[in-house]
């Protein structure tokens, strides 16, 4: 038998589509200017027509647009799963909480930790980010051709708060906006789940965990499928359509992104562990080290979790009970990277869209951040899926929008490789905060010398 070779991963698949979407926008690119400034107009618009045309654009009624249907079909595959994928993942994550009387306190701190450290990720993450976009970093400077939106409608913004309780289930479901009345919905029923108990909830758990279950499958098959080709439609027609424009805030994205992840990583989780333990931070990151270097090279949070149970116990001291409780809890409710992208993100779209972006607003996209993490399923791509959630939410979805989201889906799987060893560490992080304060962190071990 010939030996099989290995198919290459994922992330080379995409990375390969992003380096050939780039070279054919830049040919598509110079064709275009050729052309027109030949006086040849007519030809790219023949080609444009065939390959890039917008066919929901007025006068568009002949068009093909070849490039245009293959990235919305992309686009609209993945909002498809946007609302059932939400509310099964939270209800779910929420109905796991259910034996409060033995766990609650424990489940109240690591709860209330989780929330800190994203809280902190979100200030820092709001900081940065709104001062680039403040400063124009995002922006990009011929916005010609895209549909103009302020992003605002000049409603009142609290309404966003009112419509978190739906007046209408039915109408929330078939609303890809109503983001907040899901999550809503969801964690009112995984707190109803709680109160009836086990036996009574368990047909419904098994029914949401099922269907979960098939999300993930959808949503994973039409990442690691079409996902490639998607970024290369969609990149060769933002350069070929809009030109250059978009790189230069894409790098600021990615580079601003990475470091600061990077500094939540070592600077954030050692300071959160000697404010909160009193303990020496160095030690902790010298034994986690590894749990890092797992988590970032499988970007898989539930294939680090054996490895990050055994360091968090055997080499951090903390006590079983408390790790086996909080690292798998972390692994749903623990995004503390996924807080610091999707802000950082959602700026960077609204610079190239042309959406303002007020305190207020950078206060609702947190707040939306905060609540469509919390059931992020473990699959390729889910974090950016629930960026489009987020995207939704705000409204910054004109054609801008969707290709700056495109760049993002080309370019950010390093990204999701560091959010993931984010969300880890910050797991064990939380569970020597819980053990020590509840007496259950064995502190030799924690300060012995690391294996």
């Amino acid at each position: 038998m010939k030996n099989q070779k290995s198919k290459p991963s994922l992330a080379v698949k995409m990375g390969i589509a992003l380096a050939l979407g780039i070279i054919a926008g830049f040919l598509f690119m110079f064709l275009r200017e050729s052309l027109n400034s030949s006086g040849n107009g007519d030809i790219w618009n023949t080609i444009n027509n065939i390959l890039f045309q917008d066919i929901t654009a007025e006068g568009a009624t002949s068009a093909i647009g070849l490039f245009y249907i293959i990235g919305q079909m992309f686009i609209r595959a993945l909002q498809l799963v946007i609302i059932p994928m939400v509310f099964t993942s939270i209800a779910l994550a929420i109905g796991t909480i259910s034996d409060t009387k033995t766990l609650g306190r424990i489940s109240f701190k690591t709860i209330s930790w989780f929330l800190l450290c994203y809280l902190f990720a979100l200030l820092l993450a709001g900081i940065v980010g709104l001062s680039l976009f403040n400063a124009g970093f995002f922006n990009v400077s011929d916005l010609s051709g895209l549909e103009a939106s302020s992003g605002t409608t000049g409603s009142n913004p609290l309404l966003v708060v009112l419509n978190m309780v739906p007046s209408n289930v039915a109408t929330a479901f078939s609303n890809n906006t109503a983001v907040l009345a899901i999550v809503f919905l969801a964690v009112s029923l995984g707190l109803a789940m709680n109160v009836l108990g086990e036996e009574k909830t368990a047909t419904l758990k098994n029914f949401l965990k099922e269907l979960n279950d098939v999300i993930v499958v959808f949503l994973n098959f039409v990442v690691t499928k079409f996902g490639p080709l998607a970024i290369f439609v969609l990149l060769s027609r933002t350069f070929a359509t809009y030109g250059i424009d978009y790189l230069k805030p894409a790098l600021v994205y990615a580079v601003t992104t990475i470091i600061l992840l990077l500094l939540f990583l070592t600077v954030g989780y050692s300071l959160i562990i000697w404010i909160g333990t009193k303990l020496n931070p160095i030690m902790f990151l010298k034994k986690i080290a590894k749990v890092i270097v797992f988590a970032f090279s499988t970007s898989s949070s539930a294939a680090a979790l054996p490895l990050n149970l055994e360091t968090t116990t055997n080499e951090l001291g903390v006590d079983t009970k408390i790790a086996s409780f909080v690292l798998p809890l972390g692994m749903t409710v623990n995004m503390n990277g996924n807080a610091i992208m999707q802000v950082i993100a959602t700026l960077f779209i609204a610079g190239c869209a042309g959406y303002d972006v007020t305190p207020l607003s950078l206060l609702v996209i947190s707040l939306l951040s905060l609540v469509a993490s919390v059931g992020t399923p473990a699959a390729p791509g889910a974090g950016a899926v629930i960026l489009f959630t987020i995207l939704s939410g705000v409204g910054f979805t004109n054609d801008g929008a969707l290709l700056a989201y495109g760049l993002i889906l080309a370019i950010n799987r390093p990204i999701e490789m560091l959010m993931t060893t984010l969300n880890v560490v910050g797991a064990s992080c939380t569970s020597v905060y819980v053990a020590k304060s509840e007496g259950l962190l064995n502190k030799d071990v924690y300060n012995s010398k690391v294996k």
